[in-house]
């Protein structure tokens, strides 16, 4: 055994908007036996599969289109109004999970459509947060992940920048500057989710203090994959695992010390199993 000494972040894990959906979906199975969600609940397939043993059961908007009479969880991401309008017709309850976080940066982008503001939005485009987002302002935006995107668009003169609740706070700081600097009228609405920009700053922290980190996040995660590129940054030892299966024993050395965290749709359930099978190498 290499007789490794490993902490796990105790800031890592779930953001209160997953735990609320998560939470809304366990209530509800324990009721009825079974529950559809509109899309992944959150973007870990351990997470995922847990819930499925449970009866979550998981759609996407085409079958949502031919399910009629049933209870379906809008999930931490929200959805753009159509979906709504679906499920009206369907006859179909909705149980809403939408992020707090989300449901404001929602109503803030209709506004500015409302007021025939040229939209910007910083995020990934085809996420399920920003397909939420574009379907309040009827795709009547730009959506982009750098400025490189932006180089060969047409802007106008006037801009009114969002960004995705899920993003680098750093990053969207930046491409406010450059965008000014390029001479652009811009109006920046910082609307990255604060336990998430705060994260940022927690993790670089936590990265340094160990020899190795092993960074836990799902593969489709925006926020893991912003998060893991902050850990590694900070300690170019950091390693991406999706699950226990991924670990490699070849990565430690003995008596090392050993960080272990995760994004915020990473359960504490799993960065445990990853300490547990760590501790046994």
């Amino acid at each position: 055994m290499l007789n490794l000494n490993i902490t796990i972040d105790q800031k890592s894990g779930f953001c209160f908007g997953v735990v609320y959906a998560i939470q809304m979906a366990e209530e509800i199975l324990t009721e009825r036996g079974y529950l559809h969600c509109l899309g992944d609940i959150v973007h870990n397939d351990e997470e995922i599969e847990r819930l499925k043993k449970k009866g979550l059961i998981t759609i996407n908007h085409e079958e949502l289109k031919g399910l009629k009479n049933e209870h379906v969880l809008i999930r931490a991401h929200g959805e753009p109004p159509s979906t709504y309008e679906q499920a009206i017709l369907n006859n179909i309850t909705i149980i809403d999970a939408t992020c707090p976080v989300v449901l404001k940066l929602q109503n803030r982008i209709k506004q500015s459509y409302d007021k025939k503001e040229n939209i910007l939005l910083f995020g990934k485009d085809g996420h399920a947060e920003v397909i939420g987002l574009m379907g309040q302002i009827n795709n009547n935006g730009m959506v982009f992940q750098d400025m490189e995107d932006l180089e060969n668009a047409e802007l106008p003169q006037n801009l009114t920048l969002y960004t995705q609740t899920t993003k680098s706070k750093s990053k969207f700081n930046s491409i406010a500057t450059d965008l000014k600097q390029k001479g652009y009228n811009v109006t920046a609405h910082d609307t990255i989710c604060t336990q998430v920009a705060d994260r940022d700053g927690e993790l670089r922290k936590f990265a340094t203090k160990f020899d190795k980190v092993v960074f836990v996040a799902g593969k489709k995660s925006s926020n893991g994959m912003v998060l893991y590129n902050v850990c590694k940054e900070m300690n170019p030892n950091t390693y991406f695992v999706s699950s226990t299966s991924e670990l490699n024993k070849d990565w430690f050395k003995e008596n090392e010390n050993i960080g272990i965290c995760g994004a915020t749709s990473t359960p504490l359930w799993l960065m445990e199993n990853v300490k547990e099978v760590l501790e046994k190498i």
